[in-house]
């Protein structure tokens, strides 16, 4: 009999997912935003992802053996409740709360899983529902699929989970094992995630944004130190400017964010508009500088040791996502690999909690070289959107898609790429991308002016072959998820301008052939044309919107922009021009 275990993820009123293991496979997985339509799909099930991942694999609701959520009750004889009350005793409601009723989330979460599996077709008296802690489910995503065989460490950084925002342990024999966590209000992931807020973004969306702005600023000019310290161990952040709740949150319209007045006396008025100025940018550069310090001094501490004996160490959390950390942790002599899980936000803890309670029941879970797990659509089924689309797009069926794409690219021009399985996790890997060539002058502003609509500075990654890899970023190091930047060497930052970033580093994807052959043999085509076996990728959506799922979301994206080609699977779809 297979062991087949679903994850569901949502606990946190953003991001739901679901993850399908059969007998230690992801056969699929998927966030609820890309179906729905509706970024982040705040305060929502993952109703429509799982019903994906059941439908995938042709499995009924009764082939299920567990479903694995990643949010479980916290004893009130472990450390958690009684530290966040403790910490928020300027908010005795809270501090209240947290001793007497500290897993009601948990519980109404619970109750919500059961009404979508019900709205699924389960049983709920023939299912088992395991609960697995948040952390833990961060942890396993990274483990678990990590492919590591040796003694691993593993690091946890995120917001909050039920308590825990930071977790520290180690992987041996398909264990893990839990050293030290860190609980609310002592985040970093939560500082970031407050300072976000303060630069005018979104709290759980806009903190790559703070990162892209970051190089544009001076780290020196403003002394950041005052928000946090790591001292014997642990980790303290000043309540008095961030992580706050209550009365203490500077409040702005009606809406309360989690920095005080305190910091806006300090800093200045909140950020507003799309403009990357001074102050502002050196406040990026500073919570940056200041949240690689502190990471840096947190692992050497709590995971030093186990660095020094084997050199493997598995990520995820929220912050694992910050890729300048990334660089940094890579850069260290005692780190011999570093695997982020590519989906490390809390999309990935569906995945997390699968794959850990398969471990638990004997199943190892496979390595996770690629992320094209969600679903693909027919030549057929393409065809039959652009007949339905009101626009009435033109198409025609070509044969040799990546010369045809190829040679679009070299002459300057951006494609919206639409092929295979949607990526799961926030990047766009060849799947479900804009591209556009990275030698071709003034194609990122063009995709951001015309196409994405997005803030000028942010930055455009590569993807290339990984002929290029190790000559472009002058390092063997595997990148297959967008989850590094590298230093580009001279040469190349003259060759691919386009995707190098302020810094002269880049966010690459290095691809083997393998996972995405066709998206592989775009660029071989785009090297025999341009001697650069790089392209720029950017995801497939707009500012604002998901990434693109199916035919007909690219048909409305297409038409809500100034972009002029689209290429899905074989068909490449123009737009209809009326003549008088």
């Amino acid at each position: 009999m297979a062991l087949t275990i679903l994850g569901l993820s949502g606990a946190l009123t953003h991001d739901p997912s679901a993850a399908l293991y059969i007998d230690g496979k992801l056969v699929a997985a998927a966030e609820e935003e890309r179906f729905v339509r509706d970024k982040h799909a705040k305060n929502r099930m993952p109703y429509e992802a799982a019903k994906f991942c059941l439908e995938f694999a042709g499995i009924r609701p009764t082939d299920v053996d567990a479903v694995a959520i990643p949010y479980a009750p916290i004893s009130l004889l472990e450390k958690a409740r009684w530290h966040y009350a403790r910490r928020y005793l300027y908010a005795p409601d809270r501090a209240l709360d947290a001793i007497f009723a500290g897993n009601r989330r948990y519980y109404r979460y619970k109750k919500r899983i059961e009404w979508c599996l019900t709205q699924l077709g389960f049983d709920l008296k023939k299912i088992e529902i395991v609960p697995v802690e948040h952390h833990l489910a961060h942890a396993a995503s990274a483990y678990h699929c990590s492919g590591f065989k040796e003694k691993t460490a593993i690091l946890g950084i995120d917001g909050k989970g039920e308590y825990a925002t930071t977790f520290f342990g180690y992987g041996e024999n398909g264990k893990i094992h839990k050293l030290k966590e860190f609980y609310d209000p002592d985040s970093l992931g939560g500082l970031y995630g407050a300072i976000t807020e303060y630069l005018g973004f979104e709290m759980l969306d806009g903190e790559y944004k703070v990162m892209g702005m970051a190089p544009y600023g001076d780290p020196k000019k403003y002394d950041f130190s005052r928000l946090a310290t790591f001292e014997n161990g642990e980790l303290k952040v000043n309540t008095d400017y961030a992580n706050v709740i209550g009365f203490r949150r500077y409040k702005e319209n009606g809406k309360g964010y989690y920095f005080s007045p305190r910091l806006v006396e300090w800093l200045g008025p909140k950020r507003i508009g799309d403009i990357a100025d001074d102050p502002y940018i050196h406040y990026a550069a500073s919570m940056q500088k200041l949240f690689e310090d502190l990471a840096l001094q947190m692992i050497d501490y709590h995971l030093g040791d186990i660095l020094r004996e084997t050199g493997r160490l598995a990520f995820s959390g929220g912050g694992a996502l910050n890729v300048k950390l990334n660089q940094r942790i890579i850069a260290r002599p005692e780190v011999k690999e570093l695997f982020v899980q590519p989906a490390s936000g809390d999309a990935g803890t569906a995945v997390g909690a699968a794959a850990y309670i398969s471990a638990e029941r004997g199943v190892p879970v496979e390595k996770m070289e690629h992320v094209y797990l969600g679903p693909s659509f027919s030549n057929e089924d393409v065809i039959a959107a652009c007949a339905k689309h009101p626009a009435k797009p033109r198409w025609e069926k070509i044969d040799d898609v990546p010369q045809r794409i190829a040679k679009i690219l070299a002459d300057g021009n951006p494609v919206a790429w639409f092929q295979g399985r949607m990526e799961f996790g926030p990047r766009a890997l060849g799947a479900r991308s804009i591209l556009g060539c990275p030698s071709a002058a003034g194609v990122a502003d063009r995709i951001n002016e015309q196409i994405k609509f997005r803030e000028r500075w942010r930055p455009f990654c590569p993807s290339m072959l990984d002929t290029v890899g190790p000559q472009m970023l002058g390092c063997e190091h595997p990148a297959p998820f967008m989850t590094f930047t590298f230093n580009v060497t001279d040469e190349w930052k003259h060759r691919v301008p386009e995707v190098v970033h302020e810094d002269g580093t880049s966010r690459a994807q290095v691809l083997e052939r393998k996972h995405n052959p066709r998206y592989y043999d775009l660029m071989v085509e785009l090297e025999k044309l341009t001697g650069n076996g790089v392209v720029l990728n950017t995801s497939l959506n707009r500012r604002g919107e998901p990434m693109i799922c199916s035919p007909t979301d690219a048909l409305n994206m297409f038409y809500g922009s100034d972009l002029e080609y689209l290429v899905m699977e074989d068909i490449w779809a123009t737009k209809t021009i009326f003549q008088e």
